[in-house]
Parts: C-alpha cells; sequence; structure tokens
C-alpha cells in the first residue's frame, strides 16, 4: 500500500492534535498503509529558528516528505491560523515538496470560530506546493477530543465519525481499503 507522512505541527509535548493524528495513524495502518509519524517540535530548534535548510534533520524530513505517497497535515489553530512551527518547517521545504501527494489536512483548536483556517489558512499553501489532490479536511475543536490519565485518547462520538469518513477518503484516494465499521 501507500507510504503516509503523517506530520503533527503542534508545539506542545502535550499535544491534543499530536494525539488525535496518531489515533488516525492507526486506522491507516489497519488500511494497509505504513505510516511515518512527524512530530514538528522534535526537529532541532536550531535548523527551524535559522532557516537552514542544509541542516540533516531538515534534509531527512525533506526525504521522508519525497518517499511518501500520502501526507497527513495535523495543526493546533491559532489566531484563525495554522501554527508557526508548521509554517517553519513549511517554508524550509522545496517549493513544490508535495508534487504528486494526496494530503489530507487537518485542525484542531478551542472554538468553531476557527474552522475556516484550513480552507483560509492552510489549504492555500498547501496548494503552492504542488500536490496531486487535497482532500477535505476536518477541524475538531478541543472539547471534543478527551486525554485521559493513562493517555489514552475519547473523541466525542459525531467527531469521530466525521474524522473516520476523511481519513477513509485519503485513505481510498492513495489506493487503500477503509474499514467495514467506523472506529473513532
Amino acid at each position: 500500500m501507500a507510504t503516509v507522512l503523517s506530520v503533527s505541527g503542534s508545539p506542545s509535548a502535550t499535544s491534543r492534535t499530536a494525539r488525535l493524528l496518531r489515533h488516525l495513524d492507526q486506522r491507516l495502518v489497519a488500511q494497509g498503509h505504513d505510516v511515518i509519524p512527524l512530530d514538528v517540535r522534535a526537529l532541532p530548534p536550531e535548523a527551524l529558528l535559522h532557516a537552514d535548510v542544509h541542516h540533516p534533520a531538515i534534509a531527512e524530513t525533506t526525504a521522508l516528505f519525497q518517499q511518501a505517497d500520502g501526507v497527513v497535515i495535523g495543526t493546533p489553530v491559532y489566531k484563525a491560523a495554522y501554527s508557526g512551527l508548521l509554517k517553519a518547517l513549511l517554508d524550509l521545504l522545496p517549493q513544490f515538496a508535495l508534487t504528486g501527494k494526496t494530503v489530507l489536512p487537518l485542525a484542531t483548536g478551542g472554538t468553531t470560530a476557527h474552522v475556516l483556517a484550513i480552507d483560509y489558512a492552510l489549504r492555500p499553501v498547501l496548494n503552492s506546493m504542488g500536490p496531486a489532490h487535497i482532500t477535505p479536511g476536518w477541524f475538531t475543536p478541543d472539547k471534543e477530543i478527551t486525554v485521559g490519565d493513562d493517555g489514552t485518547l475519547t473523541v466525542a462520538p459525531a467527531a469521530a465519525e466525521a474524522l473516520a469518513q476523511v481519513t477513509d477518503q485519503f485513505s481510498r484516494a492513495l489506493g487503500g481499503r477503509t474499514l467495514l465499521a467506523a472506529t473513532g
């Protein structure tokens, strides 16, 4: 099946965004895809701060984008836009780093007032990077994502169903099979 790069643009070590992505990664693996998780916050700060495109970590990250058939981009929304950390990474990638790729944009945030951030802030940047297809994305309010004391993730039923649908659509676009029962 396809290789999927699952990118979390959250700067937080306890990020709901990253946890949600890792949860969706499991669904993609169950559908037969190879998933490579990438937390942008784990990249060396000096590479991002100094915009060092020659830094070994940025070169490795660029190679991950090149080998991927599909890319899931997840970000928390701050001030109606995707995270600055994600912006820093996208700025360091080659102009057409998404050429030929299928992309699934996802976002999380504190209020539904940010729901349009995917279409008006993130999608134009992703589109400028040359993807073959950007599937419909999804915004999940923070209140619909609960992390237990043991680290388990629970997604509210309506949000889980919507996320399953957009993930399955992304999987189909990559040529993957979908699960018979929605698992949130």
